[in-house]
């Protein structure tokens, strides 16, 4: 397996996920040495949850997986890109597609995608 540096960043580093084919970017997300084991052995991105402090494989609870086409290593071995196909609608729990729908205009932001599926539904939110 190829060794990356998790102990520089406190056993966390950082992830991409970047449409395979169109080179949009998806998400960023962190992996830790479990989550990174589990996606080379299963070929599906597997992230670590910061805020549930345990490892989250995409797609465990709405279905939009991603699958691994390769994996780019940068020069220090502390950040990949998961060069991924995104299956389902969207990467963001929002229900975009891209966690990145949102543009800097001056001071404030500025959506510049639509939700392409209904968060609250995938997720079953309680209100």
């Amino acid at each position: 397996m190829v060794e990356l540096d998790f102990e520089k960043s406190n056993g966390l580093i950082p992830a991409v996920a970047q449409d395979w084919q169109t080179g949009e970017i998806l998400m960023l997300a962190y992996i830790s040495p479990e989550s990174w084991a589990e996606t080379l052995k299963s070929g599906c991105a597997t992230y670590f949850s910061r805020s549930r402090n345990k490892l989250w494989k995409k797609g465990e609870s709405s279905g939009h997986v991603q699958k691994i086409h390769s994996i780019l290593v940068d020069c220090d071995l502390d950040t990949v890109v998961f060069k991924v196909e995104q299956l389902g609608s969207g990467a963001c729990h929002t229900g975009h597609r891209s966690c990145f729908y949102r543009e800097v205009d001056g001071e404030t932001l500025r959506e510049t995608e639509k939700p392409v599926f209904d968060a609250d539904k995938v997720y079953q939110v309680k209100k």
